[in-house]
């Protein structure tokens, strides 16, 4: 019988973990669950048919992790023996067998070109599961859609008849771990002619998989769920799920009743799970029974004068301002007062620039929007926060009616300090931008302005382009350009303002003095000083320097004029009246 047909008429039960249960059941093996496959095809064989013993009508191959990144010898020989050894199995019950497919790293997440390797890594074990007669996939625990359609449209039109199940890692919050929204993901699988089920496994119990499960629109695909066995415990660096089989058993399969086709378990879950749940399906009446997610939320009311300028073409002006070392924040609101008084129309704040730990950029925004009602638009990295503390954030950010953010991957650690100081990047700043337009549909009355950086000063500028574009499709709607000191420099900003559809705010510094020039030029990532501008400091006092900064400045704004939407000025030593002096003197030319 073929799966569709199966499908008519029953609920499907998969089996349950695999890489836990071979932890279980031998606990001296400390490889990663695929080598089991190879050095122990016994003990896998073994497992698949308690699984099937245990009511499974479904089967997956021990080959979740059998790439070539985390098996470079060996992924291929994984994939055609686990295939072998889940076939003879199920011949034992007649069950089906599916090809397990887990994520993929294949690169730099940095670089514009990672889906293209996914496509090919996927591709490549979607056609060695073929190879080996397979008519069954799903692609489990996965936290994006990136390589996965693709894949789908290859093993369809290789075999037709081909049955595609896309699985993903939710948090109970409902984004994954690259910050894409469930929403998002069940949109996209919707739209995808090629997938036959949507499902969610991993990281979540049943009931709080159900519970996100019933806000999700589907349309006609096959729902797929497929919990852990609770909450986990870790003892003496061992993980252990201590939930009651029973309570998980009834828990999932009340999921039939809100329309899942497809149940079975994920981590923690053990033959005991599956026969409990076994025990029960006969009982089932399945209905299809979801919930709207949209929630009811108030107007927002918060007006962003910045951003009314920027989008009725006035040519705003942003300066950035560092945030204090210490906890004394007496000069820092002084400053931003007398920048607001020359008349910035928005003061940014880095967050822990060069990676070295400063007051905090959101914290300080909301104390600025609040006793001095200027606009701030905080920096918000990628390093040092997962997404549930990026969310707590955002959120804190919304109430204190700050709309505009600039987003931005974050300069890593100092090697010196990296055995001390350990830092997070979970995503980079186009998956930020992507989970922070998401957040503002699901959960805000508005969304924020996002903003992201432009390195005019690349070598590449080519490759900069290409990160923007993916940028501004993930919900960037204005871009921050690195300070333009150099004729290339220029060059580069007309070629952004032509080819990128979003605003764009022209970077100026005003440079010191020559020492100053010289450290930024050479130890300053992203900046670049021409030769001529270093000359031109020599044998300057500080007046005289700051005199010449000023006219450097102000003629690079009025040759860029026609390529930006505004302007961003990065403020020196916290010279907040030398950036006076440069607004007063552009608004007089």
């Amino acid at each position: 019988m073929k799966l569709r047909d199966y499908l008519k008429d029953n609920v499907l039960l998969l089996d349950g973990a695999m890489g836990t249960y071979i932890s279980m059941k031998d606990r001296t093996f400390r490889n990663l669950p695929e080598e089991a496959t190879l050095n122990k095809p016994d003990l896998v064989r073994e497992i698949h048919l308690e699984y099937l013993k245990a009511g499974a009508m479904a089967i997956t191959t021990n080959t979740f992790g059998a790439n070539r990144m985390n098996f470079p010898n060996a992924a291929d020989q994984i994939i055609d023996e686990g295939f072998k050894i889940a076939t003879e199995a199920a011949k034992t019950t007649g069950a089906f067998v599916f090809a397990d497919i887990g994520p993929v790293d294949v690169s730099d997440p940095e670089l514009p070109d990672s889906e293209s390797a996914a496509v090919e890594e996927y591709v490549h074990i979607a056609q060695r599961f073929l190879n080996n007669g397979c008519e069954n996939f799903i692609f489990e625990t996965h936290s994006n859609t990136e390589g996965i359609l693709e894949a789908a449209r290859f093993i369809k039109a290789q075999n037709k008849d081909a049955f595609v199940i896309t699985s993903f890692a939710v948090l109970p919050d409902g984004f994954t771990r690259d910050g894409v929204f469930a929403s998002q993901l069940a949109e996209t699988v919707r739209d995808c002619a090629e997938i036959d089920a949507f499902g969610l496994n991993c990281i979540q119990d049943a009931v709080h998989m159900k519970e996100l499960a019933s806000t999700l629109d589907i349309g006609n695909k096959i729902l797929c769920l497929r919990p852990n066995a609770g909450y986990p415990t870790v003892l003496g660096h061992r993980v252990f799920y201590e939930g009651d089989p029973v309570f998980y058993a009834q828990s999932v399969v009340d999921m039939t009743g809100m329309g899942a086709r497809i149940i079975g378990g994920c981590c923690g879950t053990t033959p005991t799970h599956i026969q409990k749940i076994r025990e029960l399906l006969p009982n089932i009446t399945t209905k299809t029974g979801r919930k709207s997610h949209l929630q009811e939320v108030a107007t927002d009311s918060v007006v962003s004068h910045f951003w009314e300028k920027l989008s009725r073409g006035e040519k705003p002006v942003a300066v950035e301002l560092d945030p204090p070392e210490n906890a004394s924040l007496d000069k820092f609101m002084q400053g931003a007062q007398r920048l607001k008084d020359a008349g910035v129309d928005i003061l940014t704040i880095a967050d822990c620039p060069i990676a070295r730990a400063r007051m905090d950029s959101s914290l300080l925004a909301c104390k600025v929007k609040r006793e001095l009602e200027m606009d701030v638009l905080p920096h918000m990295t990628c390093r040092d926060r997962n997404l549930n503390a990026t969310k707590a954030l955002l959120l804190g950010l919304y109430a204190e009616n700050v709309r505009n953010v600039l987003l931005v991957t974050g300069d890593p650690i100092p090697t010196a300090e990296r055995d001390e100081v350990k830092s997070v990047y979970q995503f980079n700043s186009r998956k930020l931008s992507a989970f922070v337009t998401e957040l503002g549909k699901q959960s805000l009355p508005s969304g924020f302005h996002i903003f992201g950086a432009l390195n005019i000063n690349a070598r590449n500028f080519d490759v900069q382009l290409k990160l923007a574009k993916d940028k501004i499709r993930n919900g960037m709607v204005g871009l921050l350009t690195q300070p333009v000191l150099s004729e290339n420099a220029i060059k580069n900003l007309q070629r952004a303002k032509k080819d990128l559809d979003a605003y764009i705010l022209g970077g100026l510094i005003p440079i010191v003095s020559e020492r100053n020039a010289r450290f930024m030029h050479s130890e300053v990532n992203g900046i670049y000083v021409d030769s001529s501008i270093i000359k031109a400091y020599q044998g300057l006092d500080r007046e005289q320097s700051e005199d010449l900064a000023v006219k450097i400045t102000c003629d690079f704004a009025k040759r860029i004029k026609d390529f930006v939407d505004g302007y961003y000025i990065i403020t020196p030593f916290n010279r907040t009246s030398l950036v006076s002096r440069i607004l007063s003197n552009l608004k007089l030319s």
